[in-house]
């Protein structure tokens, strides 16, 4: 890998302005799609082949009014009045005939006739169903139904617009994500010392982020795409295309620093770091990809948008970056005298003037006493994980919705009024066609389903054309995401044996409300076996890389215990409720149902990304002769800088989107940022620097028959010895005698 990558590397400086041309013309041609084929995004959730979806494609066919999605309509007297005194009720009644007027409503529910109204009579509810489903609403159908509640204004009433068809995964703005790119580029000046070279990795990355946006762009207008895709999209091409590009950029000039000349340079940081970021984004690659096994196609799309984001982040770090690095020339050789230069010259490295670095200082401190450190960092991630045993998954409905946004307002008032259940009512699909007598069928499940624990109200039954089936509205006493929902749901299809042996009627349960149910378990069921996959991945790729029995067993536990800790922090932050005004949380409850296995995918690629970069120099010098202690303690001060600014860095751009990002985003961003920090930090830097020392030379053995089997991928580039090095002379920077 490291020969092919190293030719590469010098192709991309030989030929830059080919290059740069290159990926200009890649970025013209997705401008050109996204104006030719670019459409909307998508964020329907379904789960082909669930009870729920099956019966709401069926739905759709028998009666797609009842299938489309819906709004809700709350008016509220002033203080001291009733929604019922004639002028109100006036009022109500008109603007739900405007509202049906609005565009692709089918039908509406007027409350003052069908006797919607609260029991202190202080708060009316109006129903409106669309249709269609909520990615098929025009632009203006949800405007024109906002105007419609003119009247009912004018009359003085307060009247607050939400429901299904508003979502609640609406992004509040990303002007504060600036705050990540700004920290991110003081990190790389501290890293680099300049200007110039901070600059090269954010425009890299940027640059790889506009590609991968505009192709997804371009792909809305012939695939469903969800607009938390673009977003995971960004966040995850911003970080790990700023990180990449980090570390090429770093073992160049550590190169240019020591002599070397720039084409060689460029070549050669192409070919030993880059192999360690190929390594790395093939990891996260990997993992996003395997998403897909969920077999539910809007997380299949996220996976494959960040894995996407990725595959062009590591594209532009081995190709663009060199190409840059070309055109920069000797203007990102440190210069004589430096702190980058004084750090890599050979004299200082092995004289007593050398002044230890803090990654060396940190890592003598954990290896002084491996075990304590080893049961410190243990006990301490294992304290955080304690809050994971609690971890509820559900999607995200309106009660997480920002607050004072007019879909929140409707779902509390509607659920201080008239109960939560009317939130997320459920919908009983009922065959009735080869029932003996399909009305005293349809009669005995709404006697049945009124007297069913949990069932607040049960709707009057809506016939297909054919009257071979009925719809009917049930309305739990608990909210959507409440786990007694759930419990109702279950319910409801284990008495459809006993419905279909008593009436004839095939009785299944469907709505948004049972969907999100079914997509929840089914992400639930499938974490267990996804982790497996993930770090059996994880034994296999590391096994492969660092030869070694238990630099890969380490690599995965370390793995786990970041996951583990990374979900307590985020139970204990979005449901259990800390800190949660500090971080803009809107309303703890259940946490979004696609986060720990999104998260396990990505935090797995990072953590493999910074156990490489660790652990190589520390095999690097092992391999040079160095013993165990002294080759751990070499890892850390080569590798210890990179890995703590590239660990910032991916924290700042995470935690940048926590501010402003959807109900769904945030939780996400707040964990990789968590995630982040915990892995680097805790596991990468403390745990396995100590866990080596710990087992000595033990860390490297690998039976001689697996190491005959096992290809060599060279990815600390031994086979470039046969290149020439040429060198540029470098002025000896004097020390102080000791």
């Amino acid at each position: 890998m490291a020969s092919l990558l190293y030719r590469i590397g010098r192709g991309a400086v030989r030929r830059r302005r080919a290059v740069l041309a290159a990926w200009l013309l890649v970025l013209t041609a997705v401008v050109t799609c996204v104006i030719t084929f670019g459409g909307t995004t998508d964020d329907e959730f379904t789960v082909p082949g669930s009870p729920g979806q099956t019966a709401m494609d069926t739905l759709k066919r028998e009666l797609p009014s009842a299938a489309g999605t819906s709004a809700q309509i709350v008016f509220v007297a002033p203080h001291g009045h009733t929604v019922t005194e004639p002028r109100y009720a006036q009022a109500i009644s008109a603007t739900m005939a405007d509202a049906g007027k609005a565009p692709q409503v089918t039908v509406v529910t007027d409350p003052v006739r069908g006797k919607l109204i609260s029991p202190d009579r202080t708060t009316a509810l109006g129903q409106v169903r669309y249709q269609v489903d909520r990615a098929g609403l025009h632009d203006d159908s949800l405007t024109a139904l906002e105007r419609s509640t003119r009247t009912a204004k004018d009359a003085g009433l307060t009247v607050e617009v939400g429901g299904s068809a508003y979502g609640s995964t609406r992004s509040t703005g990303h002007t504060k994500e600036l705050m990540g790119v700004a920290v991110a580029l003081a990190v790389l000046m501290i890293t680099f010392g300049s200007l110039f070279a901070a600059g090269m990795p954010l425009l890299t990355a940027i640059s790889g982020v506009a590609v991968t946006l505009l192709g997804l762009s371009a792909l809305t207008g012939v695939l469903t795409i969800s607009s938390t895709a673009p977003s995971l999209a960004s966040m995850l091409g911003l970080a790990v295309g700023i990180d990449y590009a980090l570390f090429i950029l770093s073992r160049h000039r550590s190169q240019l620093a020591t002599g070397m000349d720039t084409e060689e340079s460029a070549a050669r940081a192409t070919a030993t770091a880059g192999s360690a970021v190929v390594f790395a984004g093939l990891t996260v690659i990997i993992a996003l990809c395997g998403l897909a096994v969920v077999r539910i196609p809007f997380l299949t799309v996220m996976g494959v948008a960040g894995a996407a984001a990725v595959l062009v982040a590591v594209a532009v770090s081995t190709t663009l970056l060199p190409a840059l690095m070309g055109f920069a020339g000797e203007r990102l050789r440190p210069k004589p005298g430096s702190r980058a230069s004084r750090r890599e010259q050979p004299s200082l490295d092995a004289g007593h003037g050398r002044r230890e670095a803090m990654g060396e200082r940190w890592g003598r401190i954990a290896i002084r006493r491996p075990l304590l450190t080893l049961a410190a960092v243990l006990i301490g991630l294992l304290a955080l994980a304690i809050p994971a045993r609690d971890l509820q998954l559900a999607l995200p409905d309106n009660g997480s919705a920002p607050a004072g946004s007019g879909q929140r307002q409707t779902y509390d008032i509607v659920a201080e009024k008239f109960g939560p259940g009317f939130n997320g009512p459920l919908l009983v699909l009922a065959d009735t066609s080869h029932a003996g007598s399909p009305q005293q069928a349809t009669a005995t499940l709404v006697h049945d389903l009124g007297a069913t624990d949990g069932v607040a109200t049960v709707g009057k039954p809506q016939l297909v054309e054919h009257g071979g089936a009925a719809v009917i509205q049930v309305v739990p006493k608990s909210g959507p995401s409440d786990e007694r929902t759930k419990n109702l749901v279950e319910h409801l299809r284990d008495e459809a044996p006993a419905w279909r042996a008593q009436t004839g009627a095939e009785v299944s349960v469907t709505g948004t409300t049972a969907v999100n149910i079914d997509v929840s378990d089914r992400l639930a069921s499938s974490l267990v076996p996804f982790a497996l996959v993930v770090v059996g991945l994880s034994l296999l790729l590391l096994l492969l890389v660092f030869r070694s029995v238990v630099v890969p067993l380490k690599a995965g536990l370390g793995f786990l215990l970041s996951v583990a800790a990374t979900f307590g922090v985020v139970v204990a932050v979005f449901q259990w409720g800390w800190l949660a005004s500090a971080l803009g949380v809107a309303e703890t409850g259940p946490v979004v149902s696609i986060l720990p296995i999104l998260v396990m995918a990505v935090l797995f690629g990072l953590a493999m990304d910074y156990e490489v970069f660790m652990v190589s120099r520390m095999r690097e010098a092992y391999v040079h002769g160095a013993a165990p202690r002294d080759a751990v303690l070499a890892g850390s001060r080569h590798a210890s800088r990179v890995v703590t600014a590239a660990a910032l860095i991916m924290f700042a751009v995470f935690a940048s989107f926590v501010p402003g990002g959807s109900t769904m985003l945030k939780p996400i961003a707040f964990a990789l940022a968590v995630g982040v920090l915990v892995d680097a930090f805790v596991v990468r830097m403390t745990l396995v620097p100590a866990v080596l020392a710990l087992v000595g030379r033990a860390g490297w053995w690998l039976p001689k028959w697996l190491d005959r089997l096992l290809p060599d991928l060279d990815i600390e580039g031994d086979r470039l010895a046969e290149h020439p090095r040429p060198t540029t002379p470098v002025t000896p920077v004097p020390t102080a005698a000791p």
